[in-house]
């Protein structure tokens, strides 16, 4: 309740500063963050419009935008919001990595890296998007460059189960068998659900 309370008094005084002035964007964007924390996401949406109509140069108002249109499965919105985002700001590592996320989610795999080699370059701790790079090249078949880009994402984030996965499935391509079983049971320690052929083929190699 506590925390609820806090979020309601934060909305509130969003509210108030735009009440004061209108025009400031950074008052709107803020309103839409704290709007989106309480699932209101239909009014979160208009604030983060009007604080673009205040301040078109707001990459993270664009950001926003598209989270709230890939929470509604619309994949178009969202890579035209974030590529709106790094028109903006063309350094914004967070819009590059969900430029990534949804060409690959396309199945768009060179697309994809191209992307998500954008946000690692501006963003080197961005350990998202060095799992995700994992795991497009893998898709590309390229299991040396997935190895190199998991292992930068382990390496920020021990416990990142997701580039445990991937490391398993690259180290089981290029026949290093020791490396694959250790990535795979991090990868199920750290609560990933590895598919029932990897585990398959995992476990002929224990």
């Amino acid at each position: 309740m506590e925390k609820a309370k806090n979020a309601e008094e934060y909305i509130a005084m969003q509210r108030a500063a735009i009440a004061s002035n209108p025009d400031c964007g950074t008052s709107h964007f803020n309103l839409a963050v704290g709007l989106i924390g309480q699932q209101k996401y239909d009014e979160a949406e208009k604030s983060l419009f009007a604080a673009i109509e205040c301040s078109p140069g707001m990459a993270e108002a664009y950001v926003q935008l598209g989270g709230l249109a890939l929470r509604r499965g619309d994949m178009d919105s969202c890579l035209e919001y974030n590529k709106k985002a790094v028109k903006a700001k063309p350094g914004f590592s967070e819009g590059h990595g969900n430029i990534g996320f949804v060409h690959l989610q396309r199945g768009e795999v060179d697309e994809a890296i191209q992307a998500l080699e954008r946000a690692t370059f501006f963003n080197f701790r961005f350990v998202q998007a060095f799992a995700t790079l994992g795991n497009a090249y893998l898709m590309k078949g390229d299991a040396g460059k997935s190895i190199e880009n998991s292992l930068k994402a382990i390496k920020l984030s021990p416990e990142f189960a997701v580039a445990h996965n991937n490391l398993a499935i690259a180290y089981l391509e290029t026949g290093e068998y020791g490396n694959a079983v250790r990535h795979c049971d991090l990868a199920l320690q750290y609560g990933y659900e590895v598919a029932p052929e990897i585990l398959k083929e995992i476990d002929a190699h224990r």
